[in-house]
């Protein structure tokens, strides 16, 4: 039995250790005083081991309440009372006390607190000993609309790379985060720490450090919380129920549908169930599921058990049994479904709808087939075809099934094409390069001031890296590439991690005028770029793997079907899940969540040369069919989890023989939403001189140009007839514009103002280690009497200084008018851009009235 050490009035009474029964190490005791309305408990620790993460439980009376709390805080539900101490008296030293600084607080009524507990133990020392505290602790509290959480490690290491996970009520946001920073997605929301509470040593809390942060509706809970998925409060999981009302609504010779009650959740949300007795087991994510490949005439007994988030599952439902049909019973099909048509679509489906086929045994399903093959079987007359690309005629029909698995016949095809992956209008798709926050100094913040974030429809982020030991995703290194361009290794392990997501940007960079403190675990580009959506909603942003300088190890990550999951997953993981590695205080599980709504692949170029020392094989080019497919495939499955269909684009080359080498369009085509088509660089010189340093040439012409002096003759035109004559749909091509110039110099004048001229080498470029190179808005204003001319019959710009001067090709306001004409007089789907630090404003004015 339980006693509580009961108090006179005004009396004080202080704990004797002798008078006390003998106590584990563990234990505290609480003596209780009452003077006037002030009730203090004095806590203290006759054990031989320091205790912290200690907290006060009691009640009162009906009607009596606490207030003004010191050296602690206090929470009250009715008449139980929870007292939390301050963090300076968490932890208690074994043979000490918390005098002078014993929490103490006021009644409204001068009264004793009963059923007194500490630590789970009774305040008196009498009874069991306390039980073990859990390793790790998250208590949240919350006054009005301030919600904090206190974590207390009483583990025997250090608590490192924690994050708490948990869930708001439907509408309430959670905002305005202090030690620590917060992403929300619907309901779920994910709490990270600062980094100098990122680690809590053993016997140690969070205070006064504690991550707090503000709720849209005062009072909200936090449910289904988790740190680092244990549960908060240090209690072990309870599995879900089992579901209920096992039933079979309908079953043929060869498969049962089964329909179950949905099971009650344990300590962590279901995500699906796992239904037992057919020849293998069924994972279903609703309440329902069809087990095929039985035998007819069959008995079985089925079972279904409920899963959660974690893996648990719940004991089995009561079993159903159930046997198959005999086919011997009933020989007659059903009638064919009748007037098939499509009645909504999406970027990557399309809803149809038929007429109920008649039997005389009674129709069980329909199976909707694409292209003759089943994508759906569905019980009803409607039925939606997911998984599709967009921009994409399909041919669909329905068969009915009855119950004797007797299949009626097919009824008559339907055409239906899925919508643009832009809902109205022209793509806009605008490269936003990592290094241009440096010599550029152009930030994400340009993107808002000069309007461009409102005229673009995609944004690609240049570039992500391979790992060229581990064949994945690299991220969380900072560390640059060699200076010399033909170096085989120069892009290697090469990454930066302080630009992507470390760098503290000022308030007269940021996007919203608000400076990074520099203990954000998510600063940088990426949070610019998570600000920019904010502004923008309607902007994707997709991030860019490979380009010339990391597509090295593609033709690795694409060699096997394993290699292929392994790459696919770790993208997935660090830019869509935005588990991003820590590095430099910033990172962590699920910092650059949302940010991206896609990815881009820059593989320059499967089967093909490219940059110096890149690994190329035979196989690429269907690797790259297989390697392309496997992105969609899983961008797909996460998609159906979180509800978003994520977009999978492609940066593709304008050189035929490239495209012969590397690509399998009409496969390549049922997997990407974009191929944004090299459109620029059909001629340079190089920064080092390497590629066409003695003699100039268009850069981008529209159309082949008659005076070409080369056996190969490029163009914008010439190389999207490759594609459209594969079949790929013109609403999935976007023509490559540059927003930069390619120059020579030593240029004679030649009779055609330098046109397809010798040249000495690459013109001096706007930056020493690009040579041959200049944004547009630097070429107009920094190369003097660079008379700007126009080639009409090529559709070309360039510009001429003079006889034996320099020479560039570039686009202008001029050739992006004509381009843009000619895109959507062939019903293209956009046009692309490479790079938006290139131009402060004109070139894109041009592009989005060209486009309109």
């Amino acid at each position: 039995m339980r006693r509580l050490v009961s108090l006179l009035l005004g009396l004080v009474v202080t704990a004797v250790l002798a008078s006390t029964p003998a106590h584990a190490a563990s234990r505290l005791i609480a003596t209780f005083s009452l003077s006037g309305n002030t009730g203090t408990f004095v806590v203290a620790n006759p054990g031989t081991a320091a205790v912290s993460g200690w907290s006060i439980i009691f009640d009162l009376p009906a009607g009596v309440t606490v207030s003004n709390a010191q050296h602690a805080t206090t929470t009250q539900t009715g008449t139980r009372v929870k007292l939390t101490p301050a963090y300076y008296i968490a932890t208690l030293q074994p043979g000490r006390n918390t005098e002078p600084y014993s929490p103490s607080f006021t009644l409204s009524s001068p009264v004793s607190p009963t059923s007194c507990t500490i630590a789970g133990a009774a305040c008196d020392g009498s009874g069991d000993p306390p039980p073990p505290p859990p390793p790790v602790v998250a208590e949240y509290t919350v006054t009005g609309t301030s919600a904090t959480f206190v974590i207390t490690n009483n583990a025997a290491t250090a608590l490192t790379g924690w994050s708490i996970v948990f869930d708001l009520p439907a509408g309430v946001t959670a905002s305005n985060a202090q030690h620590g920073s917060i992403s929300q997605n619907g309901r779920t929301v994910t709490l990270t720490p600062a980094h100098y509470n990122g680690t809590v040593q053993p016997g140690r809390s969070t205070e006064p450090y504690s991550p707090s942060f503000t709720l849209s509706t005062a009072g909200a809970q936090a449910t289904n919380c988790r740190i680092n998925d244990v549960n908060c409060d240090g209690s072990a999981d309870t599995p879900p129920g089992a579901p209920g009302n096992l039933t079979s609504p309908v079953k043929t010779t060869r498969t049962v549908t089964l329909a179950w009650t949905a099971a009650t959740p344990g300590s962590l949300p279901i995500t699906g169930y796992e239904v037992y007795g057919g020849p293998a087991t069924v994972t279903a994510t609703g309440t329902s599921a069809t087990v095929t490949g039985l035998n007819p005439n069959t008995a079985y007994t089925f079972t279904v058990k409920a899963k959660d988030r974690k893996g648990t599952l719940s004991a089995a439902s009561a079993a159903l049994n159930v046997r198959t049909n005999n086919p011997a019973d009933d020989t007659q099909p059903p009638s064919a479904p009748g007037n098939p048509r499509s009645t909504a679509r999406t970027s990557g489906s399309v809803t149809l709808a038929w007429t109920a086929s008649t039997d005389n045994t009674g129709v069980a399903n329909y199976d909707v087939l694409v292209g003759g093959t089943v994508a759906t079987t569905v019980i009803g007359t409607t039925a939606t075809v997911t998984g599709l690309s967009p921009s994409t005629e399909y041919t669909f029909t329905i068969r009915a099934r009855d119950s004797y698995d007797n299949l009626s016949a097919a009824s008559a095809a339907v055409k239906a094409t899925t919508a643009d992956i832009v809902e109205t209008g022209y793509a806009r798709v605008g490269y936003f390069v990592q290094w241009g926050i440096y010599g550029r100094q152009y930030f994400v913040r340009n993107l808002d001031t000069s309007g461009a974030a409102a005229k673009l429809t995609h944004l690609n982020y240049a570039f992500g890296n391979i790992d060229p030991v581990n064949l994945t995703c690299l991220q969380g290194v900072t560390r640059g590439t060699t200076a010399n361009p033909q170096d085989p290794n120069q892009g290697d392990g090469a990454g930066d991690a302080d630009a992507d997501y470390g760098r503290p940007f000022s308030a007269a960079q940021s996007v919203d005028g608000v400076a990074d403190t520099g203990w954000e675990p998510l600063r940088g580009n990426f949070n610019q770029l998570k600000k920019l959506k904010a502004k923008h909603p309607n902007l994707k942003v997709l991030i860019s793997l490979g380009g010339w300088t990391y597509s090295k190890y593609f033709s690795d990550v694409a060699a096997t079907d394993a290699a292929r999951k392994k790459f696919v997953s770790s993208c997935i993981d660090i830019y869509i899940k935005g588990n991003l590695p820590v590095a430099g205080g910033a990172g962590g599980p699920g910092t650059a969540a949302g940010i991206f709504d896609g990815i881009d692949l820059d593989w320059e170029w499967p089967g093909a040369e490219g940059h110096a020392g890149n690994h190329v094989s035979p196989a690429d080019k269907a690797n790259n069919t297989l390697l392309i497919a496997e992105f969609r495939r899983q961008l797909d499955a996460l998609g159906a989890q979180t509800g978003k269909r994520y977009q999978l684009t492609a940066f593709t080359p304008a050189d035929p023989a490239k495209i012969a080498a590397g690509w399998d369009l009409p496969q390549v085509a049922k997997s990407l939403d974009i191929f944004n088509v090299q459109g620029y660089d059909f001629h340079g010189a190089g920064s080092d001189n390497s590629w066409e340093p003695n003699r100039t040439g268009h850069q981008g012409n529209l159309y082949a140009d008659t005076d070409d002096p080369y056996n190969f003759h490029f163009s914008v035109e010439n190389a999207i007839n490759v594609y459209t004559n594969a079949g790929v749909s013109p609403r999935k091509l976007t023509i490559g514009l540059a927003f930069y110039g390619r120059g020579w110099q030593g240029v004679p004048d030649g009779g055609k103002f330098g046109e397809w001229q010798t040249a000495t080498g690459a013109a001096p470029g706007q930056f020493a280690e690009e040579a041959g190179t200049r944004g547009y808005s630097n070429l107009v204003a920094a190369v003097p009497g660079c008379t700007v001319r126009h080639d009409e019959q090529a559709v070309a710009t360039f510009c001429h200084t003079g006889n034996g001067g320099q020479w560039w090709s570039f686009d202008d306001a001029w050739s992006i008018g004509k381009k843009t004409a000619w895109l959507r007089s062939r019903n293209l789907l956009g046009a692309m851009i490479w790079e938006m630090s290139g131009d402060t404003g004109t070139l894109l004015t041009a592009v989005d009235t060209g486009l309109r």
